[in-house]
């Protein structure tokens, strides 16, 4: 049996990533492939336990921090991801390890060196084959999120200058690895979004994105 695809979108508050993950779920689903939809931080019982820690908590020294992310991850890993790629399945993620690099080590200043060994730890060489970067400037970003009409989390709670640190560290991770990442532009409306995803799965992947 061959291994499935590891699909991940990443960016920042309010660019639509879970709700275009779901849509590329469905639509794989639609060709006949099988597609288990996750996200991050959880995807585990374990690390959704993690996750209210990290989103409804007042916050935690950066690298303690970044060192559960990556105890969320692992959890995520082990017990959801790489059984389901050995199953054939693909898995599409709703964050993933680029979102450590950019909130933890962009916005919170967590060193480089401390995010690439707990990676090599917890993900054993772990990447994706594809990832969707979803880029809004945090100010739209921020508005969207606010008018969702749920209470914000931590995260979204931080200030301007935070948010804008993120989405640099996101780019700049789309820069340095082009083969990966594709940044698209999430100010535009969800179709012509949802547009631009499956056309990079046709550059990237190979299906069709006609269908």
């Amino acid at each position: 049996m061959a291994p499935g695809r590891f699909i991940t979108f990443e960016g920042g508050e309010g660019g639509g990533k879970s709700t275009q993950a779901r849509r590329l779920a469905a639509w794989l689903s639609a060709q006949g492939v099988p597609v288990l939809l996750t996200r991050e931080p959880g995807g585990s019982a374990g690390a959704e336990a993690i996750r209210a820690l990290l989103l409804e908590g007042q916050g935690f020294d950066p690298v303690a921090e970044a060192m559960l992310m990556f105890a969320a991850r692992r959890e995520h890993v082990v017990a959801t991801i790489r059984p389901a790629l050995a199953a054939g399945m693909w898995v599409v993620c709703d964050r993933f390890a680029d979102s450590t690099r950019a909130y933890q080590c962009h916005g919170q200043g967590v060193p480089g060196e401390v995010y690439r060994r707990l990676a090599d730890l917890a993900l054993e060489g772990l990447s994706p084959d594809l990832t969707l970067i979803l880029d809004i400037p945090p100010e739209a970003g921020m508005a969207r999120a606010a008018a969702r009409g749920v209470a914000a989390d931590r995260y979204e709670r931080l200030d301007a200058g935070f948010h804008a640190r993120v989405r640099a560290g996101f780019l700049a991770i789309a820069a340095a690895e082009p083969a990966r990442c594709v940044v698209l532009d999430a100010a535009h409306p969800a179709d012509t979004v949802f547009a631009g995803i499956r056309q990079a799965f046709a550059a990237k992947i190979g299906l069709d994105a006609s269908i």
